[in-house]
């Protein structure tokens, strides 16, 4: 007889309660995401009174001193996730780009290490690479369905997967085509098991409104300076509000600006108001 397979590690019951909380969040109305990159983001911003936290690629990759698009391994994404979640109460959604690999073998494994960094939800995006080009409808399903069994079988069935489509933040066909690809993307993702639906590059009010009236799935938009408050996004139909970079950029810029004041005019204006050192320290004080 074949050697029998140790059980898979099951996540802890705070994890598996946080999925639950990410899930009933996501159904009482709009839920607002600032985004984190690293551990210290994400204790400011649970401090700010966000009930979840979600990370971004982009920021992860910058803090570790690389650039987005899966410059990362897995296993530093996993590193950089676990601490985030150690440092913050909230539930936390990890943003693991395009899975770290092709196949549904690959986003599977990066699920499972995912459960066991204590992630709450996923973000996994259906674009090759920044710019495209997108994986098939039916290849991205599966991969997505991939996820929703390897959370179910790492003992984390309620994780919360969010599927990104890339159509309209790539520009990918014609303008006139792009909604209903991204509603027949919809359906299936839904099919395949996804919780929510996330079109970053999609901000023009009258389509959203039309995409969340057509989708199987709550739509999470990608909001910046600009562009539609929360209250508008809200009553277009969005369920879900993030921000991609937006924070880590703001943040590094205020850096770039006080490096810059500092080293021309040798003052520090720049730095007035900043979080003092007790309370920064005592957000990450163990």
């Amino acid at each position: 007889m074949p050697e029998s397979q140790p059980p898979a590690p099951q996540p802890s019951a705070p994890t598996a309660d946080k999925a639950r909380l990410l899930r009933k969040l996501g159904d009482a109305g709009v839920l607002v995401l600032p985004n984190a990159w690293d551990a210290g983001s994400a204790a400011v911003i649970a401090a700010a009174g966000a009930a979840a936290v979600a990370t971004t690629s982009g920021g992860v990759s910058w803090s570790s001193g690389r650039g987005d698009g899966q410059q990362l391994t897995r296993d530093e994404m996993v590193a950089a996730a676990r601490r985030v979640v150690a440092a913050v109460s909230v539930p936390v959604t990890v943003d693991a780009e395009g899975g770290y690999g092709p196949a549904p073998e690959d986003v599977a494994a990066t699920v499972r290490a995912l459960v066991a960094a204590g992630a709450a939800g996923v973000n996994l995006e259906d674009s090759h690479a920044p710019g495209g080009p997108l994986y098939g409808v039916a290849e991205q399903a599966a991969r997505l369905r991939a996820a929703r069994e390897a959370a179910a079988a790492a003992g984390l069935p309620d994780l919360v997967v969010n599927a990104r489509t890339d159509v309209f933040l790539f520009g990918i066909g014609a303008p006139e085509r792009r909604l209903d690809a991204v509603l027949e993307r919809a359906l299936a993702y839904a099919a395949a098991g996804a919780d929510g639906l996330f079109v970053p590059g999609l901000l023009d009010l009258g389509v959203l409104r039309t995409l969340c009236a057509a989708s199987p799935l709550p739509v999470n938009a990608m909001a910046g300076p600009g562009g539609p408050s929360v209250a508008e996004l809200a009553a277009a139909g969005v369920r879900r509000v993030s921000v991609g970079t937006a924070l880590a950029q703001s943040a590094y810029t205020a850096a770039h600006r006080a490096a810059t004041e500092m080293l021309r005019e040798g003052t520090f204006a720049a730095l007035d108001g900043a979080l003092d050192f007790g309370t920064l320290n005592s957000l990450l004080s163990v």
